[in-house]
């Protein structure tokens, strides 16, 4: 969930730049200073018949206003979606929606292993005992989530959807009744979000937006993190048109390190090896670091070593296809013969 200098897609990029993945793995949503304050949220929300959204109470840079989970159904048992990182007034926000509604859980099903989606499990569990809790690649004491299995309670019949790339056991929750999706941390509700695997995780918003089938522009998202999506479908669009515009930049920055005359070698596949400047390094090859300079470079210095967790992703996806190789070790990168097409 950006780095159009003078357009929209710059705000969003100090929301969520973050490290390559191991460098801090449960911190997964990184930001920086936001301009502004992200709107508030109410800790206890109806955001539609048969859905309450209840905020994990754990704000800050890597969550937004914190983790959204969400009660739904209309009658007595209800399915909970995540539950936070285990905050106390989380589960008493829960425990007193629950007793207003007069509603009991029937189930507890997780979007994926991150701590604040997961952290209220002990929790919950010592509240109500017996709670089922489901994920997709489950842990001890937790029930599986399978592609294609479907919860049902009252008002809500709610169909699992692997998909991985934020991370591998990602699920989202297609919801029957009213053409929505629970998006996790696929898609957020600011910015753009981080992902494990690049080209995976592109194919699973490609999966995403096909969920909705034909409800473009009608069809809402409720995402891991910040405000509902009144435009599920549109916003995943606008994620995978962002990915490519991502690319297309880190191949064209490759290119500019070339003269004419090479570039135009390059795209037929010949390459002539010639040792040019354009990137400052002396060489025709960039390093990660070199390519973060020259894309983010409207972007604080402090947040360059962040920005290059996505664009060892974007080249090692690239690299997959064939359109860009590794040189002097590892340690740079340049086009490969025959890469002169573009990805949009």
């Amino acid at each position: 969930m950006r780095l159009h200098p003078a357009g929209p897609l710059l705000q969003p990029l100090l929301h969520k730049l973050r490290p390559p993945l191991n460098h801090n793995p449960n911190n997964k949503k990184m930001s920086s200073t936001q301009p502004s304050p992200l709107p508030p949220l109410p800790e206890v929300e109806r955001l539609a018949p048969g859905c309450i959204r209840i905020l994990g109470g754990n704000p800050g840079k890597f969550t937004l206003q914190g983790t959204n989970t969400y009660l739904v159904g209309t009658g007595a048992s209800r399915l909970l979606i995540d539950t936070g990182e285990g905050r106390a007034s989380w589960l008493a926000a829960l425990r007193r929606v629950l007793r207003e509604e007069r509603a009991t859980l029937a189930a507890a099903l997780l979007t994926h292993w991150h701590h604040d989606h997961t952290g209220g499990v002990a929790g919950l569990l010592a509240e109500w005992p017996g709670t089922p809790v489901h994920k997709h690649q489950p842990e001890a004491g937790q029930a599986a989530m399978e592609d294609g299995q479907v919860f049902s309670v009252e008002g809500a019949t709610l169909t699992a959807a692997h998909t991985p790339g934020h991370t591998a056991d990602h699920m989202v929750l297609f919801w029957a009744e009213r053409g929505a999706l629970f998006t996790g941390d696929n898609v957020l509700g600011h910015g753009t979000s981080v992902f494990e695997d690049l080209a995976t995780y592109v194919a699973s918003l490609e999966r995403m937006r096909r969920l909705y089938g034909d409800r473009e522009g009608t069809a809402t998202a409720y995402p891991g993190h910040g405000p509902v999506l009144l435009d599920g479908p549109g916003k995943i669009a606008e994620y995978i048109r962002h990915r490519g515009q991502r690319e297309e930049q880190v191949v064209q920055t490759l290119r500019s390190a070339l003269g004419s005359a090479d570039a135009a070698a390059v795209a037929a596949g010949e390459g002539s090896g010639k040792v040019v400047t354009g990137n400052g390094s002396g060489g025709d090859a960039w390093t990660v670091m070199e390519v973060v300079r020259s894309i983010y470079r409207d972007v604080p210095e402090s947040l360059h070593p962040a920005a290059a967790g996505g664009v060892v992703q974007i080249l090692r996806k690239l690299q997959r296809e064939g359109r860009v190789v590794e040189v002097d070790g590892g340690e740079k990168w340049r086009l490969a013969p025959g890469s002169g097409r573009s990805v949009l």
